[in-house]
């Protein structure tokens, strides 16, 4: 199952609708072990909080999920995992994350979705997995999802 959500989304992906985007988010987190971190690439207004709804309910955390600019990292638990929800927009580097003790909530069973990863690139693992988000041409409600590598 893993390979065949990991295979399309390398393809690419077209989603309709923000509950499309959602279902398809949901099916990744199912696939993917504890462990993974998921760096979230794209404008503003590209569905990176969106996506993240979705691979949330896929973990089973019922709780809401909204963007953490302000807070920089939101934790959500549910259905014993944990989802660590990070926006780095407002971070000029990695080193910025260390004194947020981000490591410190890294408790298995455990998530991290990265929102504006290249603000923290240096501080990312060589392991993450990069999801890049965008408009498809032709109409602002469609997205297209692509796995990098």
């Amino acid at each position: 199952m893993a390979s065949s959500i990991l295979a399309e989304l390398r393809a690419g992906v077209v989603t309709e609708s923000a509950v499309a985007t959602r279902a398809l988010a949901a099916r990744l987190s199912a696939a993917l072990p504890p462990g993974t971190v998921l760096a979230l690439h794209g404008d503003l207004g590209a569905g990176k909080t969106t996506f993240v709804q979705g691979f949330a309910a896929g973990l089973g955390i019922r709780e809401a999920v909204t963007s953490p600019t302000f807070n920089i990292f939101t934790l959500h638990r549910g259905a014993g995992r944990t989802l660590i929800h990070l926006d780095a927009y407002r971070l000029e580097s990695g080193a910025q994350l260390t004194d947020l003790m981000i490591e410190d909530f890294l408790v298995p069973p455990w998530w991290l979705a990265v929102e504006w990863p290249e603000k923290v690139a240096d501080w990312l693992p060589a392991y993450a997995l990069h999801l890049d988000l965008g408009h498809a041409p032709g109409t602002e409600r469609r997205h297209t999802l692509r796995l990098r590598g």
